[in-house]
């Protein structure tokens, strides 16, 4: 019976011993502190605030830098070779998972990994960049959201502004794939409206001005699409641009701010903010990046710079006066 009775008490704090263990083995792993590296191609406006809206999205869903998330944030500077050097360095980090911002940054990254989860954000198209497999099925490591905008309304909105226009220069750098689809989108567009268009391309920033100067006399006005180095290089195009007259629809908000006549744009504050949700769900392993489809944010807002419409005596209709207050 005494044998017994130490087997037993011997089993009980064999399991309490167990049961201790296991509640310190929750505990820890409920204390887990994430790493999340992040690529951003360049400083600009749209991007920056992509990433803002990220960070505030993952602090209200609880995950604050600091405390349960540690975010190691890369600038490439607009440098295709910095893209490949941090992606390099981020993926040798093995992160929990991989912000990328803009295009270029989430080529280099899908290149190097396929099993780190990689979210993107201000990425055009991801099935065209080639980053998925389709963006309604990513099946892979990558998903995340898309700030593709309504082109055909933005070249309504030209027509509506500058209706006199008949020529139309599309200003985008021709490195970037996203740039060059949102040009074709843009070209299919103004045919809708009779409008006649040319190409205007850069490779980098240092091109801006003698391209932008060699439009002048031919055109009447210039379409940009969400293009990294144009809205990095914007008040350059304005300056040359307004100077001689010629109106410019752009693709974002930011590029209206900086000299921009007006667009029909996304709010990339609320398009990081939407993939900040999308993160948390493969940080909990509630979904993985292959079942989740690219998303869209739904609303775009118009603005229009009016100091640049006086500038140009433009005249803006009522109608869209109304849609700006609302």
């Amino acid at each position: 019976m005494k044998k017994t009775k130490k087997v037993i008490s011997t089993l009980c704090i064999l399991a309490l011993s167990i049961a201790a263990l296991t509640g310190c083995s929750s505990k820890k792993g409920s204390d887990k502190v994430y790493r999340i590296g992040v690529s951003q191609y360049t400083t600009h406006d749209a991007l920056d605030s992509a990433y803002k809206g990220f960070v505030d999205g993952l602090a209200e869903a609880g995950y604050k830098d600091g405390e349960n998330i540690e975010i190691d944030f890369q600038n490439a500077q607009g440098e295709p070779s910095n893209c490949s050097t941090i992606a390099s360095k981020l993926v040798n980090d093995n992160p929990d998972l991989i912000l990328a911002i803009a295009t270029p940054t989430a080529e280099s990254l899908a290149n190097l990994t396929q099993d780190i989860p990689i979210i993107v954000t201000a990425v055009t198209d991801p099935a065209e960049a080639g980053i998925v497999a389709t963006n309604e099925a990513p099946g892979g490591n990558v998903t995340g959201t898309s700030d593709l905008n309504p082109v055909k309304e933005q070249m309504e909105l030209l027509r509506q502004l500058v209706p006199s226009a008949k020529k139309v220069a599309i200003l985008y750098c021709s490195s970037e794939a996203n740039s060059k689809l949102q040009a074709n989108l843009a070209a299919d567009a103004a045919t809708l409206y009779g409008l006649e268009t040319i190409e205007a391309t850069v490779s980098n920033t240092n091109d801006i001005e003698q391209v932008v100067q060699s439009l002048v006399g031919k055109v009447d006005a210039i379409y940009a699409p969400t293009d990294n180095i144009i809205a990095s290089g914007m008040a350059t195009v304005s300056m040359i641009a307004t100077s001689n007259n010629i109106p410019i629809i752009c693709a974002e908000p930011s590029m209206v701010k900086n000299g921009g006549l007006a667009t029909y744009g996304l709010n990339y504050y609320n398009l990081g903010k939407q993939t900040a949700a999308m993160a948390v769900k493969i940080l909990t392993g509630e979904s993985k990046p292959a079942d989740m489809p690219i998303e869209y944010l739904n609303n775009v807002d118009l603005i229009i710079n009016e100091d640049i419409a006086n500038t140009l005596g433009i005249i803006i209709p009522d109608d869209l006066r109304e849609k700006m207050n609302k």
